[in-house]
């Protein structure tokens, strides 16, 4: 009876995966430092671009030592979009004072109700 007996496993305690047969990514470390003289190490992918700035462990903006100098790899802002600009994709200021002069005959004549807060 011993022989035929289920043996269980603890779940969550140990893992199935093994990392036999696993090929890692070639690595390499980039050096940067803070304002505050804090210098440390990022590892990245070999053919990976390393950016200019990185945020330090004090929350201050850090440079990469030896990168390209004055160099800015952040990509220009977009203007934010305003409501008004998405209403004008979709019509024209004609077709916006048409609507708007219905809307408002519809309320002079009754037709319409405000909202009662």
């Amino acid at each position: 009876m011993a022989e035929r007996s289920l043996r269980g496993m603890k779940i969550g305690a140990h893992s199935l995966e093994s990392d036999a047969g696993v090929a890692f990514v070639a690595r390499r470390e980039e050096s940067y430092r803070c304002e505050d003289g804090h210098t440390f190490t990022v590892t990245f992918a070999e053919d990976a671009e390393a950016p200019a700035v990185w945020e330090c462990k004090c929350g201050k903006r850090a440079e990469l030592i030896g990168g390209a100098d004055g160099e800015d790899d952040e990509k220009p802002a977009k203007p934010q979009r305003t409501h008004w600009d998405m209403l004008l994709e979709r019509r024209s200021v004609e077709e916006l004072q048409v609507l708007l002069d219905e809307r408002l005959e519809l309320l002079r004549q009754g037709k319409l109700y405000k909202r009662l807060h």
